[in-house]
């Protein structure tokens, strides 16, 4: 099977593992527009003062197997809840990437969360407001690489390429999944967040824009930059992966990680041979499909997945 770092060459780099020197003269034929799908589990983010608008939104579907959605103005949460007799009490807020123009929810979205779900976690996709792009698909595949090459100038420093509201709906998602912790069975001191890309920038923005006590309890960096922070003194632990191959942010001796754990703060990396960009769940026949695994055991091995107090507790 196809994965999307593999078949998306032209539009969105923070999903997708394209040439940065070839400039995309059209949109592949295989990615058609579609309908939106019903959502009727999704939760306006901010109830009845939530912005935006549902019908603003541009659906695609990608060679058949993955949706995408730009133009997203309205933000909101979708609950994907375990088996209740798999449940551990644990929640992880999901945000999917997409270079802050587009969100591969169905990969980093949807499937994430069912596959954490399946392993007793409650996880919740979060659909963050995005910047605006050009409705016909052509027209944004080329306004999205143009704004991907102006983010993207060096590959020391976290990229320019951001989107204030992505910031403010991850941390929103966290207190609305606090606030209705009772509602969902989840403790609220064991809520974490995974980002892939894109929303591993949004994810980390949630650590360095919250009070204490107020981010996420643990964090999942998904093929993020691997540029230094400046890393707060409570900095949640961090379970980092990227692949070798990754050709949007290189490795550069893990400078983020480096970052937390001399901040002493707990940190994990996982550093694949193969994979490149946009590797979701796991590229067949590398071993990035283990991802997933991987980061349950580490949020097990923090002592998340219990209900005594974690190991990474604030």
């Amino acid at each position: 099977m196809k994965t999307l770092s593999r078949i998306i060459f032209a539009g969105v780099a923070l999903v997708a593992s394209f040439p940065l020197g070839a400039q995309p003269q059209g949109v592949d034929p295989q990615i058609k527009a579609i309908s939106p799908p019903l959502e009727p589990d999704a939760i306006p983010l901010y109830g009845a003062e939530t912005p935006g608008r549902a019908n603003s939104e541009n659906w695609a579907n990608y060679y058949g197997q993955w949706a995408v959605v730009r133009n997203v103005t309205r933000p909101t949460l979708t609950p994907v809840l375990p088996d209740p007799a798999k449940a551990t009490g644990a929640a992880v807020v999901v945000a999917p990437g997409g270079a802050f123009m587009l969100l591969a929810i169905d990969p980093e979205g949807w499937r994430v969360a069912r596959a954490l779900a399946d392993r007793g976690i409650a996880a919740f996709v979060l659909k963050y407001r995005i910047m605006p792009t050009p409705i016909d698909n052509a027209e944004a595949t080329r306004f999205m690489d143009n704004h991907v090459r102006e983010g993207l100038p060096d590959p020391t420093k976290q990229p320019a390429l951001q989107y204030p509201p992505s910031t403010q709906d991850a941390i929103a998602a966290l207190a609305l999944v606090r606030q209705r912790s009772a509602d969902w069975h989840i403790d609220p001191r064991r809520v974490g967040m995974i980002g892939f890309s894109a929303g591993a920038m949004t994810t980390l923005n949630a650590v360095l824009a919250t009070k204490p006590g107020t981010g996420p309890d643990f964090i999942g960096y998904i093929y993020g930059p691997q540029a230094s922070v400046q890393v707060p003194t409570d900095a949640p632990p961090m379970f980092t992966a990227i692949a070798f191959d990754d050709p949007l942010f290189p490795t550069m001796g893990f400078p983020i990680v480096e970052a937390w754990h001399k901040a002493k703060r707990p940190v994990e990396l996982h550093a694949y041979a193969r994979g490149g960009h946009g590797f979701n769940l796991g590229v067949p026949g590398t071993t990035t499909t283990g991802m997933i695994d991987q980061f349950v055991s580490w949020i097990e091995m923090e002592g998340f997945l219990q209900a005594n107090k974690p190991n990474g507790a604030k």
